[in-house]
């Protein structure tokens, strides 16, 4: 079951090869076998898991329509609201709390049949690109235990990495899917802003944060991607479009005459040797196969981590300042002794860990009263001059292709000490959110040590369909089937 695609398993249990419970069986053992020390879950809802599979072997059984993921496990990131199931986002301050609701996307994914997994690791509030950050401990690279996975979607890329599960879920806001997908070799995808709800995903930084699927090949992606996209009303900026045809692009993989546009700024210096020669080998594939490689300038984005990291902080402050003890998850202090006040202090001195108490002070000082013009204001300014190098190059090339991560995965404990080291790994990926413009990751190639590299395609706003047909055809020419 672990060697099947998605689009295998949805297709076997129609077909009633082998039955929703058989594979999900499979799958359930495989976590047991492989999570302790990989640590990708937070929560395995075996009962549920079956319960749904048996649900679905029930609707087959009994001729009724099934869903286009139907009995194919899933796994998703404990960012995501799911009734029933406990959503921690990483962190003490909501160990324990259950929704009583549905995030969009899940709900989506139980209306077509999927079978919900488990809940995976993450760094704590989104805030990371390690998995070093949870407050339930790291999760671990399946190609090699004693380095990090990326973040801070890593157990959503780990679990399928190890084939814990087909397909999972994760959130972007500045490259937590595509940065954790390159380092663990699998495809990773943010959608457009706006292309698949946010409603139910505990916010981080709501004008960049987007939910997105992990899978082990470029067409089981679009499954998903096509499975969670489409408008929600109760989602404000959520847009009223039609789902691009993903699926239909990663199943023709004809780039003739495509132009893809190499990035100069995020094609050079500050790349590990090896990222760069994969990088320069899956170009001359994709010209061979009829593709036009074309230079593009995007001059402001080399000011795009500066100014990344003033919007997101600032958007962390306003949206954590929710976590305040008084109405759900920890709350410490409140033994008559203290104020409100006081009790919301040591809550969050005790709930917060330092990554998240770093952001939120960064961002509450940008807001501050004769800074805010001059840090936040700033920069919403230079996102501005970022979106417009992206319209500039789209004028000129169908998709951009630049390396997903500067190197391959490093080990745990690195970087955890040198906040701008750690930074620097989503320097490629955060544009792409500072736009809100689709970006996948697909793996290309190993380094020397047996490590995946990876390469991201962007494409323009609602041309997602784009990044499925480069990564469908790259897929093909590189020929990629390493596993850890």
């Amino acid at each position: 079951m672990h060697d099947k695609t998605a689009l295998d398993l949805a297709a076997g249990i129609a077909a009633g090869d082998f039955s929703a419970r058989e594979v999900t069986t499979a799958f359930l053992d495989r976590i047991a076998a492989t999570d302790g020390e990989l640590n990708a879950f937070l929560l395995v809802d075996t009962a549920g898991a079956l319960a749904a599979a048996d649900s679905v072997d029930a609707d087959r059984a009994e001729g009724r329509p099934l869903g286009p993921l139907a009995g194919v496990p899933v796994a998703i990131k404990d960012v995501l609201a799911t009734e029933g199931l406990a959503t921690t986002c990483g962190s003490r301050i909501l160990e324990g709390w259950v929704p009583p609701y549905d995030a969009t996307v899940t709900r989506n994914l139980r209306e077509a049949g999927a079978v919900i997994i488990g809940k995976t690791n993450m760094d704590e509030f989104a805030m990371g690109s390690s998995t070093e950050n949870s407050a339930f401990g790291p999760t671990r690279n399946p190609w090699d235990t004693g380095l990090i996975p990326g973040g801070s979607s890593g157990g959503s890329a780990v679990a399928v990495a190890a084939r814990q599960a087909p397909l999972s879920l994760g959130s972007d806001t500045g490259g937590s899917i595509r940065q954790p997908a390159a380092m663990c070799g699998v495809v990773g995808v943010k959608p457009t802003y706006g292309g698949v709800s946010r409603y139910g995903l505990v916010a981080m930084a709501s004008s960049l944060d987007q939910v997105g699927p992990f899978a082990t090949t470029v067409a089981d992606a679009a499954l998903l991607h096509s499975v969670i996209a489409g408008h929600d009303p109760h989602d404000s900026t959520s847009l009223d479009a039609p789902v691009p045809p993903v699926l239909q692009a990663a199943q023709n993989a004809d780039i003739r005459g495509m132009r893809i546009g190499v990035v100069k700024q995020l094609a050079g210096e500050g790349f590990q040797a090896e990222v760069r020669a994969h990088f320069d080998r899956s170009l001359e594939l994709l010209a061979g196969a009829g593709a036009e490689i074309v230079e593009v300038d995007c001059p402001h984005f080399e000011h795009a981590l500066a100014a990344y990291y003033l919007i997101m902080p600032s958007e962390c402050s306003s949206n954590l300042a929710k976590f305040d003890a008084m109405r759900y998850g920890l709350r410490v202090g409140d033994d008559g002794n203290n104020s409100v006040e006081q009790v919301m202090g040591l809550t969050r001195e005790a709930g917060f860990g330092p990554e998240v108490k770093r952001r939120i002070m960064l961002g509450t000082y940008a807001l501050s009263s004769g800074y805010y013009d001059a840090f936040y204001g700033q920069a919403q300014k230079v996102r501005t001059l970022i979106a417009r190098d992206f319209a500039e190059a789209f004028a000129e090339a169908d998709v951009l292709a630049t390396p997903t991560a500067p190197t391959t995965a490093f080990p745990i404990g690195e970087k955890v000490d040198d906040p701008l080291s750690m930074y620097l790994q989503d320097i490629a990926t955060i544009p792409a959110n500072l736009a809100g413009v689709p970006g996948m990751s697909l793996p290309v190639g190993l380094d020397e040590k047996g490590l995946p590299v990876g390469l991201q395609f962007m494409a323009p706003a609602l041309a997602d369909d784009r990044l499925y047909t480069a990564g469908a055809a790259l897929e093909a020419l590189t020929g990629w089937e390493a596993r850890p």
